[in-house]
């Protein structure tokens, strides 16, 4: 009886955080960065940077490798393409495989296919070579853009919480840069075995920071999650009240880990449809196109090819340092509309670019309109749709669910990926103008998408925020 009076008083503050009630949020305190606090996120980011030099890797070298090797177009859309198609294998496996090994388990998992990808592509001599390290690549992507985000989450405080999971994707960005700008002048097997770096440096050190205090509680590991915890917020921190909040939400009896099909339970409709909205937007955007081929892009558009790509890659990361202070501040969703926005007009100006170009028009201004047009893209989509939907993603899903509705939001942004950058070279050659006013339209959608569903979620702990966005737990509570 006395348990029961504790877990509804539990339910009751939880309720009123969710409602926003200040009176109510017993976890409410804001926490501060930690000596262990910090380096965690910054051994976790490592992965994200490793995962950004992927990314980045396959559009400085295009021309090389296609010298080298031999390749045709339609093989060389395969090699870029085998990135998505290994996410999308990973992704049907990565909620599994981090909630068996364990946040830093599926991290070091990462670590080692990365090696072996960025190994076997260094050292191809055939295009299949190729095509299997891109594959292990985009298998150990699938892990790091699913595993990152949620433990950087999992560990940091409610006001530290989206700025810290957006260093995730200003590493991302920092690993394209970094692909873009030496990719220009190394050759690409000495390329591939720079990739190598950050996995070590991020393998060695999971031996140094603590697992997610969630997964720990989850699994059943209570002494090792106060300890975690406590090593996460500082030894002369009380942690008592946000133990107590954490453990007795995940183990609510509610809350207990379900199968994979009950996260297509009414219950689950809205945060479902938010979390693969974003992550489908976010991959239809026209990224994987852009910045695969950004080579080509200017080639085609006839700008100079060093200088629009050295500037592409430097201009991501301004936006993202900004956004790493504002998110916390302004909030999720008015930086994702603002992204959203800049998509449009980034993608409308690459469209009439093109346009003009083909029919002759100011052949001498087009040029400098696909410039532009990058430009703007290079400043909106790390921004916004780059990396929030990560962290909502992140923030969302419940933890009954999260490994199931994680896993099908990765497999939704690694389809879309796939279809955008397998078929971006095909849809070139049909029509370049009319690829981008595809594009165009897609983000227009997605302002009013993220205008009329994306929910605020700043300033809530993930107890709170998970309660408010499940009607079912919240009128159990008023029972």
């Amino acid at each position: 009886m006395e348990e029961d009076m504790k877990k509804d008083n539990l339910k009751q503050q939880l309720l009123k955080c969710a409602e926003n009630q200040p009176s109510g949020c017993s976890n409410g305190d804001e926490g501060s960065i930690t000596t262990v606090l910090a380096f965690s996120v910054f051994f976790a980011v490592c992965g994200s940077f490793t995962a950004g030099c992927t990314k980045g890797y396959s559009s400085p070298i295009q021309s090389q490798i296609i010298s080298d090797i031999g390749l045709s177009t339609a093989d060389y859309s395969l090699f870029g393409s085998m990135l998505a198609i290994g996410g999308l294998l990973g992704s049907f496996m990565c909620g599994k495989i981090t909630d068996y090994l364990g946040r830093r388990g599926a991290m070091g998992l990462s670590d080692i296919l990365f090696l072996f990808g960025w190994l076997a592509i260094a050292l191809s001599k055939d295009a299949w070579s190729l095509v299997l390290g891109r594959l292990l690549l985009g298998f150990s992507n699938s892990l790091v853009v699913y595993t990152v985000p949620i433990y950087i989450a999992e560990i940091t405080p409610k006001n530290l919480r989206g700025g810290s999971v957006l260093i995730f994707q200003l590493m991302m960005s920092s690993g394209i840069t970094l692909m873009y700008t030496i990719g220009l002048i190394t050759r690409w097997r000495i390329l591939a075995l720079i990739g190598i770096i950050p996995c070590i440096i991020q393998l060695c050190g999971l031996w140094f920071i603590p697992e997610s205090p969630r997964w720990l509680v989850k699994f059943g590991h209570v002494k090792s999650f106060e300890a975690a915890l406590q090593r996460l917020r500082g030894e002369n921190v009380d942690i008592s009240q946000e133990a107590t909040d954490i453990k007795g939400y995940i183990e609510a009896p509610e809350n207990k880990e379900a199968e994979f099909f009950s996260v297509f339970s009414r219950k689950y409709t809205f945060a479902l449809t938010v979390g693969l909205g974003v992550m489908a937007l976010s991959g239809l955007a026209g990224t994987s196109g852009v910045l695969y081929y950004a080579t080509s892009i200017f080639q085609s558009a006839g700008f100079s090819v060093s200088i629009g790509t050295v500037l592409m890659a430097l201009l991501q990361l301004p936006p993202l340092f900004l956004g790493v202070f504002l998110m916390d501040k302004y909030g999720r969703r008015p930086l994702l509309m603002f992204s959203a926005g800049g998509l449009v007009a980034a993608c409308l100006s690459l469209a009439l670019s093109f346009f003009l170009k083909e029919h002759g028009w100011f052949i001498e201004h087009s040029p400098y309109l696909a410039f532009i047009g990058i430009m703007i893209f290079s400043l909106s989509f790390p921004l916004g749709f780059g990396g929030i939907p990560f962290i909502i993603m992140s923030e969302i899903f419940p933890m009954d669910v999260k490994w199931a509705a994680g896993s099908l939001a990765i497999v939704v942004k690694h389809m879309c990926d796939f279809i955008v950058s397998y078929s971006f070279n095909f849809m070139m050659n049909w029509s370049s103008s009319g690829t981008f006013f595809i594009f165009t339209s897609i983000n227009m959608f997605s302002v009013l998408f993220a205008t009329k569903f994306v929910p605020e979620t700043k300033g809530r702990s993930l107890e709170e925020l998970q309660d408010s966005l499940n009607p079912h737990f919240a009128s159990k509570t008023n029972v």
